[in-house]
């Protein structure tokens, strides 16, 4: 984490603000949102996307496992730029360490293709949605390794949006839809980001 910790300060430039509030819409277009939403986000960063939907829901509770983004979390919910409310937590669901929490939508933001085993991932996020809870993944499409040009990088070079809908299926839930919402553009290339939605259902 000390890259990501090195480079939370500054963050929030300009373009990472305007993409946040296209994904955000993104977001709100594809699940209903009330003032009551319980919303955890996974991967949070420094909380942009959150940010700009704080305004249509309840409870936020932000999880990252940089320690330097967290700190911008906790800075912005001092200053006011994050509800007053919202929690911040040092949380790896790689790991199998599961709250006993439960919301009623899950976003994560361009965290996926970081973690190598997703499955345990998944699972949390069964176990931290109600049932009927909503769960949108936004991340990249499968790519062609240049996004991460790193020799120290070992997740997912984006994802095949087909084998992640199964993945999904596999992990308990339902009505998967898949929709490509935004181009980042990096070194000369565009790369495609889709938006996972998904439904767990309720228990019988």
């Amino acid at each position: 984490m000390s890259s990501f910790d090195e480079k939370a300060a500054t963050w929030d430039d300009e373009g990472r603000i305007e993409r946040a509030r296209v994904l955000a819409a993104a977001v709100r277009r594809a699940v209903a949102l009330t003032g009551s939403t319980r919303l955890f986000e996974y991967g949070a960063g420094t909380g942009l996307v959150s940010q700009e939907l704080a305004p249509g829901v309840g409870a936020i509770t932000l999880a990252d496992p940089s320690a330097g983004m967290r700190e911008v979390m906790q800075d912005k919910v001092a200053k006011g730029t994050l509800p007053a409310t919202t929690r911040v937590w040092d949380l790896d669901l790689s790991a199998g360490s599961v709250p006993d929490e439960h919301f009623d939508v899950v976003v994560t933001v361009m965290a996926l293709h970081h973690i190598p085993d997703l499955t345990p991932v998944f699972d949390g996020f069964a176990r931290l949605l109600d049932d009927r809870g909503h769960l949108c993944v936004i991340d990249l499409v499968q790519e062609d390794g240049s996004f991460h040009d790193d020799p120290d990088f070992h997740g997912h070079h984006g994802f095949d949006t087909r084998d992640l809908s199964v993945k999904l299926e596999a992990a308990g839930f339902t009505d998967v839809r898949v929709e490509q919402i935004y181009e980042v553009a990096k070194a000369g290339a565009t790369y495609p980001l889709f938006l996972a939605t998904c439904t767990k259902p309720a228990r019988p």
